[in-house]
């Protein structure tokens, strides 16, 4: 996010805020994997889980509102 922001560039910025949603997804992933493993409890699994979304929910706010020029 940092760099795509560096680059003072709004097109970069919003790449590089879509590719961190696509890193969520893949977190997202890897939690599920690790609570059928068993690795996680479903409670920590779904503290984890929720707080990626409530991220997801707050990029991709952040993505439209730079693309309104808000």
């Amino acid at each position: 996010i940092a760099e795509g922001y560096g680059r003072r560039s709004t097109g970069d910025y919003v790449r590089f805020l879509q590719i961190f949603v696509g890193s969520l997804f893949e977190l997202q992933t890897q939690l599920e994997i690790a609570k059928k493993l068993e690795y996680l409890t479903e409670f920590e699994f779904n503290g984890l889980y929720e707080n990626t979304r409530e991220i997801e929910r707050m990029l991709l706010s952040l993505v439209s509102k730079i693309r309104s020029g808000s």
